[in-house]
């Protein structure tokens, strides 16, 4: 049997993605299920969460010292630039370009 690429057997198993460009893989966030005051909110209702962690980031911001992202940042991005990964069941990873990527919270003194 042949994969959608054309050869025979099983479609190969990735285990990495490596963002090209400047662009980030960013694992988002677990949506909310309650509210700071501690409301539970129905499973049906979704807020969207654009913050999530940096997993790896490309070649070209790696060498850019103006790029002030490195892996493990947490991020707020705009999910609406955000390419998903369909590499895991949850789904939560990101392909995000630079341009999307708005903010990284920094603790003080760091």
């Amino acid at each position: 049997m042949k994969d959608e690429l054309g050869n025979d057997g099983p479609a190969p198993v990735f285990e990495i993605v490596e963002p090209l460009g400047k662009r980030v893989v960013i694992r988002k966030d677990e949506d909310k299920k309650e509210t700071k005051g501690g409301i539970r909110l129905p499973d049906n209702i979704e807020i969207p969460t654009i913050t999530g962690r940096v997993v790896t980031v490309s070649a070209e911001i790696e060498s850019d010292p103006m790029v002030p992202l490195k892996q493990y940042d947490k991020v707020l991005f705009n999910p609406k630039g955000a390419i998903p990964v369909d590499f895991e069941g949850s789904n939560r990873l990101f392909v995000v370009d630079l341009d999307h990527v708005v903010a990284v919270f920094r603790k003080s003194g760091s």
